[in-house]
């Protein structure tokens, strides 16, 4: 059989089964490897490994493959033996010059998929979305009607196991999204932040015991604060 199924390693930590034929040169075979580890043909130096046991190097780059014992799900080790070259620079991100644009120059742009759906009036720009939106918006405007500072309340989340009780500490506009907001001390550290979020300070309590709902999700009320020391025993008294 020509064809034998290896897996290619590099020091860099790239693991890739790859298919090669017996019938290349070494040459041959080293030209296949380069857009796979990134390492140039000419400073590659290639050994073979049999679970894991090292068999010897493939030196010999006149050579064919099949002429090394080499079968299938064999290891091919792969290193660079240029001492100068910039290792990782295919793995490691923190090499790339990243490219970031604030939100206000982002939205001003006319070539980014915001644009085309915002033209198109798709997904989150269509009118049956915009509407959803707007009902929302009105939803959660009337229920902020009905909260106020210091209210006690419950908070309904995504189940119905997820109710939590607390205190109202805060209402209205935030920085970090639009519409509004009820910010809340939670009676347990089942929050998100001690009242304030990237660095922008609504209220203070207790870290983890704080969090932002929209006003549809809660309601208040006579909700008092449940004793979480209590026994087993106890609770089956009350």
């Amino acid at each position: 059989m020509s064809i034998v199924t290896v897996i290619v390693t590099t020091p860099e930590n790239i693991n890739a089964e790859r298919r090669l034929d017996k019938g290349w040169t070494v040459l041959d075979l080293k030209y296949k490897l380069e857009p796979i580890t990134g390492i140039p043909a000419d400073t590659q130096s290639l050994s073979l490994y049999k679970n894991d046991t090292l068999v010897g190097p493939i030196d010999d780059e006149s050579r064919l493959v099949g002429s090394y014992p080499i079968d299938d799900f064999n290891r091919l080790h792969v290193v660079d033996t240029n001492p100068s070259r910039v290792r990782n620079q295919y793995t490691d991100v923190s090499l790339v010059e990243k490219f970031e644009l604030t939100e206000d120059e982002y939205r001003k742009r006319n070539d980014t998929v915001r644009a085309f759906k915002e033209r198109n009036k798709l997904g989150r720009f269509s009118d049956e979305a915009a509407e959803q939106m707007a009902a929302a918006a009105r939803e959660n405007e009337e229920a902020a009607k009905n909260i106020k500072l210091g209210d006690r309340c419950e908070v309904q989340l995504v189940s119905e196991a997820s109710r939590r009780r607390g205190t109202v500490r805060f209402i209205g506009t935030v920085h970090f999204q639009e519409g509004l907001w009820v910010g809340v001390q939670y009676d347990e550290p089942l929050g998100k932040n001690d009242g304030s979020v990237q660095g922008e300070r609504y209220f203070t309590c207790p870290p983890k015991y704080g969090a932002f709902v929209r006003p549809s999700k809660v309601t208040v009320g006579d909700f008092p604060e449940e004793d979480l020391m209590l026994t087993d025993d106890e609770l089956e008294e009350m």
